[in-house]
């Protein structure tokens, strides 16, 4: 099997040749410091992982930091950025949004390896107002992802993502909101917490329905917010369940899988993660890098229902374990949760700083996991 092939028939809930081997993002960090500047494409090939190619359309999301705004903004949505330290390793950027009714404002700091929100955008039933009224979503973007897809070929399989800070309606809010003001107004004002998810919804349908005829093999909702790591089982049932199958169901009228991304937070809401009928549940963190429960457990519980992507802790196994470690994590994997197929074995999520040596032998591992 190619390494598309193999990909795609787990995603089917099928028994490929061997077991899948991918990571889920390669950041350009890694890229840049220890694989001299290759693409990720490049970077799959060179390990023989089978690769997963994310395109990711810029639509204005917090993370550009260093970003001209302007090209994101409409005359309604007037983001002006404003570089407050420009050093890589020490960066901050302030927002400041024009809309016909008022000012919004927000700031992310970040360094070499990824960015974050020191300032939220909506901080008060003001700001909340601004953003369900003004905020604009863009079309998606499909001839971008024809060539894309075209030059991963038989490589690998080409994901996107729904629009938005996180694709995820939850997710995306818990980027403009504080956390920990978002879970209150779940129990202080659950409305007003609708109205923010609703509005956030409303754009993403539009957004796929957009992607109508876009090549993609998979593309990833949710996101990290969601676990149970984060909020409770009934709170993800009332604040993300509704939201995430109607985002479902619309790529699935398009002809497109999703894979709905948990960091591995998923004690308690495996059956939230069926019901919201997506196709592929990832990242399947183990407890050793912050999940909530094994991976094997986690499969158990699914028993077939929805494929499975990650379970490999990128940091204490492939990063900082012995070689040793890293065969004899992929080969359990195997013999766990993909015994029955439909499992592509990946690192749970982002690394940077994995030697070259422990990625070569993770890959060969896989290469021993033979159906």
């Amino acid at each position: 099997m190619t390494p598309k092939e193999r990909i795609l028939a787990a995603l089917n809930k099928e028994k490929p040749d061997r077991l899948p081997v991918s990571v889920h993002q390669w950041q350009d960090y890694h890229l840049n410091n220890y694989l001299g500047g290759i693409s990720a494409l490049d970077a799959f090939k060179r390990f023989g992982l089978d690769a997963q190619i994310q395109y990711l359309q810029e639509f204005g999301q917090f993370f550009l930091m260093g970003k001209d705004y302007s090209l994101y903004s409409t005359p309604e949505w007037r983001d002006e950025a404003t570089m407050l330290r420009s050093d890589p390793a020490d960066r901050a950027c302030r927002h400041v949004v024009t809309t016909p009714e008022g000012q919004l404002t927000y700031q992310t700091e970040g360094n070499e390896k990824t960015v974050w929100v020191t300032e939220h955008l909506i901080k008060t039933d003001r700001d909340l107002e601004l953003v369900v009224k003004y905020l604009p979503w863009p079309k998606h973007e499909n001839e971008p992802v024809r060539r894309l897809y075209d030059e991963v070929g038989d490589a690998g399989i080409l994901r996107g993502a729904v629009w938005g800070d996180q694709a995820g309606a939850w997710q995306h809010a818990c980027c403009l909101v504080d956390i920990n003001d978002l879970i209150m107004k779940c129990f202080d004002d659950p409305s007003w917490v609708h109205n923010l998810l609703k509005a956030l919804n409303e754009r993403k349908l539009a957004y796929i329905e957009s992607m109508k005829g876009a090549p993609y093999d998979l593309v990833e909702t949710g996101g990290g917010a969601s676990s149970s790591t984060v909020i409770s089982p009934k709170l993800h049932e009332e604040f993300c369940l509704p939201y995430d199958r109607a985002q479902h169901d619309a790529l699935h009228a398009i002809g497109l899988k999703a894979t709905y991304h948990t960091c591995g937070g998923t004690l308690g809401i495996e059956e939230h993660i069926v019901s919201n009928g997506c196709d592929a549940s990832e990242t399947l963190a183990p407890i050793s890098i912050g999940g909530n429960q094994e991976p094997w457990d986690f499969a158990e519980k699914i028993a077939g229902r929805v494929a499975l992507i990650g379970g490999v802790d990128q940091f204490n196994v492939v990063t900082d374990g012995p070689v040793e470690l890293i065969r004899q994590t992929v080969h359990r994997l195997f013999e766990t949760v993909g015994k029955n197929g439909g499992y592509v074995c990946c690192l749970s999520d982002h690394f940077f700083d994995a030697p070259v040596e422990h990625l070569q032998a993770y890959a060969d591992a896989a290469k021993d996991c033979v159906y």
